[in-house]
C-alpha cells in the first residue's frame, strides 16, 4: 500500500483569514502576545512555504504517487482530489500536534476539530503519497533537504471501489 507523508506549514499560509479575522475580533486578541517563538501577529502573517524545489528533488529519488497542497478546504477537500475513486486517506490525527497558532485559533474561536481540518492546514502544508516500501527513503530525503516531515497516514481501499475518494480521521492509527 501507499503511505502519506506530511510536510510542515509555516502558518495559515493564505487560507482561513475570514475566520481568523472573526476570531481576532471576538477574542479581543493582543497581537503582540507570545506565540511559540514569535508573536501572534507574526505567526498569523508568516509567509507561505514554497515546497517545489524540495519536491522536485524528492521526485528524482522516490516514486511519488501524488502530491496534495493543503490550501482552502484543508485536509478533507484537498487530499481526495489526488486520489483514485475507491480509496480512503486514513489520517492519524495523533501523529502531530497543532502548532501554537492553530491551537490558539481553535481555543479562542471555539472551533471544532472537523472545522479546523476543513478551514486551515493545521500545520500541514503538503501531503506526499509514496509506496510504503519507500517511506524511509522519502522521509530521509525530505529531512536532509530541511523539511519537517512525518508519516501522517496511509491509503486504504474503500468497501465500494466506485466510491469517491475521501479522508477518514483515525486517531492512533500509526501507533497501533
Amino acid at each position: 500500500g501507499d503511505v502519506l507523508i506530511a510536510l510542515g506549514s509555516s502558518g495559515p499560509h493564505s487560507n482561513g483569514y475570514s475566520l481568523i479575522r472573526k476570531i481576532l475580533e471576538v477574542s479581543n486578541a493582543d497581537l503582540d502576545q507570545p506565540m511559540g517563538d514569535t508573536t501572534l501577529a507574526n505567526a498569523l502573517m508568516a509567509p507561505t512555504r514554497i515546497y517545489v524545489k524540495n519536491l522536485l528533488q524528492l521526485i528524482r529519488e522516490v516514486d511519488v504517487r501524488a502530491l496534495s497542497h493543503i490550501t482552502g478546504g484543508g485536509l478533507p477537500e484537498n487530499i481526495p482530489r489526488v486520489l483514485p475513486s475507491g480509496t480512503i486517506a486514513a489520517i492519524d490525527t495523533d501523529s502531530w500536534s497543532l502548532p501554537p497558532v492553530f491551537q490558539w485559533l481553535k481555543d479562542n474561536g471555539g472551533v471544532a476539530s472537523e472545522e479546523m481540518y476543513r478551514t486551515f492546514n493545521c500545520g500541514i502544508g503538503m501531503i506526499v503519497c509514496v509506496p510504503a516500501n519507500q517511506k524511509e527513503l522519502a522521509l530521509d530525503t525530505l529531512k536532509a533537504l530541511g523539511e519537517h516531515a512525518w508519516q501522517v497516514g496511509l491509503i486504504e481501499r474503500a468497501d465500494n471501489e466506485g466510491a469517491d475518494a475521501c479522508v477518514r480521521y483515525a486517531p492512533g492509527l500509526l501507533s497501533a
